[in-house]
């Protein structure tokens, strides 16, 4: 008989609320992008955090917002199928934000479920006021019946390892699903391609970098060697993005480079060779067939 305990586990809420720092944190390790601009996570990406006989599996899904074209439209998708899927959800909010409309949709997801959730408040940190904490907790806790509430910071790891023993609990008997040793269940090429687009989300403003994709054309390790060679393209939507992206004399793209390749070579530990370069397919987050090359569910575009 097996000691062993499992729950899979959405990470949900608006974007920017941290969701993906919480993950990384939880995990030890960056598996999912994370940047000061919202709706960085556009897949569902799994993180797998195994604890003597627990193992959480946890899908951090993109920010809930109003779609606008059909990349958003994918996003909402993944975020209601992520919910209907899984043993319990983490909500997670703004430590002393009010309640908004796409937290309602959410808890009436939940709801309409009756699924366990845990309520995590990130940012404490950057909360002067704490008085606001506890009116925040009797606004969501009026609005459902939440197996815990913790107040948290993904930037300072406080509350973060009771925010951990609390989804431990939500845990049931069961087989691990995953090797101990498992960490995310990402294609090496889905990773190096999201590294790529953190740099782009924290290196240029605004409109640009939500308007440019990443596309791993080849990934191959060298025979007898530990160098990784990498050939990317990163998409954009106009040629003017294109040349802010390249830069003068082609020092965005190098400082781009540079710093994607220094964490892959953290995460994949080896050394990499990589290569970028920038093409403009205008409109193309509506561009379903071009959607489902980079990896796009095409079942999500409806």
């Amino acid at each position: 008989m097996t000691n062993e305990k499992n729950a899979f586990i959405a990470i949900v809420g608006r974007p920017n609320v941290g969701k993906s720092s919480i993950l990384n944190r939880l995990l030890g390790q960056k598996i999912a992008i994370v940047s000061s601009k919202p709706q960085t996570t556009r897949t569902r990406i799994m993180g797998v955090l195994t604890e003597a006989e627990t193992q959480l599996v946890f899908i951090d899904t993109p920010g809930l917002h109003k779609p606008h074209n059909s990349l958003d439209k994918f996003m909402l998708r993944s975020v209601n199928e992520s919910v209907a899927g899984v043993d319990a959800c983490m909500l997670v909010v703004e430590a002393g934000k009010a309640v908004r409309e796409e937290e309602m949709q959410l808890i009436e997801k939940f709801r309409s479920m009756d699924i366990p959730a845990v309520l995590a408040m990130n940012k404490t940190d950057m909360l002067n006021d704490k008085t606001l904490i506890a009116k925040q907790i009797s606004d969501l806790s009026a609005l459902y019946n939440f197996s815990a509430v913790v107040p948290c910071s993904a930037q300072t790891g406080a509350g973060l390892d009771i925010l951990k023993d609390e989804l431990k609990a939500l845990s049931f008997e069961g087989e691990h699903m995953f090797e101990e040793d498992t960490l995310t269940d990402q294609p090496e090429r889905v990773i190096a391609a999201e590294i790529i687009r953190e740099k782009l989300l924290r290196l240029l403003d605004k409109e640009v970098p939500h308007g440019s994709a990443v596309f791993i054309e080849r990934m191959k390790e060298r025979s007898n060697s530990d160098i990784i060679d990498i050939d990317a393209t990163i998409y954009c939507e106009r040629s003017t993005h294109k040349g802010i992206i390249i830069g003068k004399g082609g020092s965005m793209l190098k400082k781009i480079g540079t710093y994607a390749r220094q964490d892959m070579e953290q995460f994949f530990d080896c050394k990499i060779n990589l290569q970028i370069w920038v093409k403009v397919k205008e409109d193309w987050r509506n561009r379903e067939n071009l959607l489902r090359s980079l990896g796009y569910d095409e079942n999500n575009f409806e």
